[in-house]
């Protein structure tokens, strides 16, 4: 973690000053302007602290620490100046999110202190990041695991949904590919309030009754609902709710992240419905041709993706082994049943701590077999089990 302070004043006097007080106790470096600093940011970046002159000409040091803030939304911004004018300084405090504010001139015990507070706020601000993004992580973790015990089958769909979504944001270049990726495995979140027969006729390719159809074309809404109270979210979830809805994206009309939320749904709907005619067809040209006919909205770019698209299966030395010399990161090469018929693991599923203590469990009960068959590696290979034509996310 970076403790590199940057001065940014438009006199160098100034800055020559500033450097000669502070390089013996603190490491800083010193830019002229604002439009110079953020170049500097750019390509030396990103820095602890930054401290801006207020005045100064073409960008002023609002306008400045306002595109800091933008670009780098870690940094503590500090505005140092000699106007007194309160509006400044509420200015300074309410568009730049500025930290702390300091009127020149300002002594030497003063200016440290409050860089040595910035720095300080600046570790709160990474802590409190990498916090978050490690909870993030384990929620994702623990919602995806609990899919694949409650439900193998959708569990197994929303990793082929990953796959395609993978491959569709890169073609496509999206700048935040990991919301449309956490959005797929997600995708599916819904279905363990869903009857684990109504999920056994979609993935087996029977149809479903008025009732039980209307029960899973709303799973995505559910999923919404488990998903919308967590931090950062809050787009994914929005995504999802919208997965199964007709949303072509008008690249001249609102902001840039409603747009982005609204294309990542086309691309969930187009991914679920690709999937299942991709068991239909077993071709990606096919299902792709059927994609085009089915909905004609989308978005012909990411047809174009999913066409160079095929199914991935476990598989490469498959072999059978017993339960209890499994181990984590393994493949099922097979479906795993009880012998009433229950979808216990499903084909392709990884083998992860929690899965194996399942699979333990009912072999202990002789619910399934004392043995399955499992590779080390996925690689193509044919398509999954047909299904029939019908279109259900």
């Amino acid at each position: 973690m970076t403790e590199e302070i940057l001065l940014v004043d438009d006199e160098p006097a100034v800055l020559m000053g500033y450097e000669r007080l502070l390089r013996r106790e603190l490491q800083v470096t010193t830019v002229i302007g604002g439009a110079a600093g953020l170049v500097l940011l750019k390509y030396q970046g990103p820095f602890a602290v930054v401290v801006s002159d207020m005045r100064m000409p073409e960008m002023n040091g609002i306008e400045f620490l306002l595109k800091v803030q933008r670009d780098f939304p870690d940094t503590v911004r500090v505005m140092l100046t000699g106007d007194s004018d309160l509006q400044t300084a509420i200015d300074a405090v309410n568009q730049g999110k500025i930290f702390r504010f300091l009127s020149k001139p300002c002594n030497k015990e003063t200016l440290v202190k409050t860089l040595r507070d910035s720095l300080e706020q600046h570790r709160l601000v990474c802590a409190e990041k990498e916090i978050l993004e490690n909870t993030l992580r384990g929620t994702i973790y623990v919602l995806t695991e609990v899919l694949s015990l409650v439900s193998p089958a959708a569990f197994s769909r929303a990793a082929r949904v990953r796959r395609y979504v993978q491959h569709v944001a890169s073609k496509l270049s999206l700048e935040n590919p990991w919301r449309l990726e956490i959005a797929a495995m997600m995708s599916q979140l819904g279905c363990v309030t869903l009857d684990p027969d109504i999920i056994e006729a979609v993935h087996a390719g029977r149809d479903l009754s008025p009732q039980e159809q209307a029960q899973y074309i709303d799973h995505p809404l559910m999923a919404q609902e488990l998903l919308k109270s967590i931090p950062r979210l809050e787009s994914i979830a929005w995504m999802i709710a919208h997965q199964n809805r007709q949303l072509p994206v008008d690249w001249d009309v609102g902001d840039s992240e409603m747009r982005e939320m609204r294309l990542g749904a086309q691309i969930l709907r187009a991914s679920l419905a690709f999937d299942l005619y991709l068991r239909k067809h077993r071709s990606s040209v096919e299902a792709a041709l059927s994609l085009k006919r089915r909905f004609e909205d989308l978005d012909l770019r990411i047809v174009d993706a999913l066409v160079e698209l095929e199914p991935e299966v476990a598989g490469g030395g498959a072999s059978s082994m017993p339960i209890t010399e499994l181990t984590a990161g393994l493949i099922l090469d097979e479906e795993v049943r009880t012998g009433t018929g229950v979808l216990v693991a499903a084909k392709g599923q990884e083998i992860t701590a929690p899965l194996l203590l399942k699979l333990k469990t009912f072999a202990a009960k002789q619910h399934i077999p004392n043995e399955v068959v499992v590779c080390a590696a996925k690689q193509q290979s044919p398509a999954p089990p047909a299904a029939s034509d019908q279109v259900v996310s």
